[in-house]
């Protein structure tokens, strides 16, 4: 099954994403539109959502917000890595991948951003899983806004 490509280019960056042979693209008018026969029903939904995500990628692009909870937890950012200090014995460092920026402010608050939101997504999801933040004392990474449900601790009878 030969395939086409979908190349975007806006404010932002540019984007592409290679779009398999059963399903057709079509622009008029500045609208996309994917069109296929029932049997490729999934496919068609999954690259219509593909497709608007690199459209508002180019045009908006993506932010993750995360902020880091602890004493004493920390985070930097040096040329293209990120150094962690989460209460391990040594430093964590996590190389920023191409596409990806990182900003931190307040040493405890991060921002990822790019064109690409599988990538941002991702990149935030790795830097979560470092230390996601405890139910107990509450202290780890999260994204900000979000409610970690607090646990009581032991007591003594």
């Amino acid at each position: 099954m030969a395939g086409s490509v979908l190349s975007v280019k806006g404010p932002k960056g540019a984007l592409t994403l290679v779009i398999p042979g059963s399903l057709q693209v079509k622009v008029e008018a500045g609208q996309l539109s994917l069109s296929a026969g029932p049997e490729f029903g999934a496919q068609h939904g999954l690259f219509r959502s593909l497709a608007a995500n690199i459209i508002e990628g180019v045009v908006k692009g993506y932010v993750k917000e995360l902020e880091i909870q602890g004493v004493g937890f920390k985070a930097v950012v040096q040329g293209r890595k990120i150094i962690f200090s989460l209460g391990f014995a040594n430093p964590v460092e996590r190389i920023i991948p191409d596409g990806v920026d990182v900003k931190v402010t307040e040493n405890v608050k991060l921002v990822v951003s790019g064109i690409d939101k599988q990538r941002v997504g991702d990149f935030a999801a790795s830097i979560k899983a470092l230390f996601p933040a405890e139910p107990y004392k509450g202290k780890g990474i999260r994204f900000k806004d979000e409610h970690v449900r607090r646990k009581v601790g032991k007591t003594v009878a």
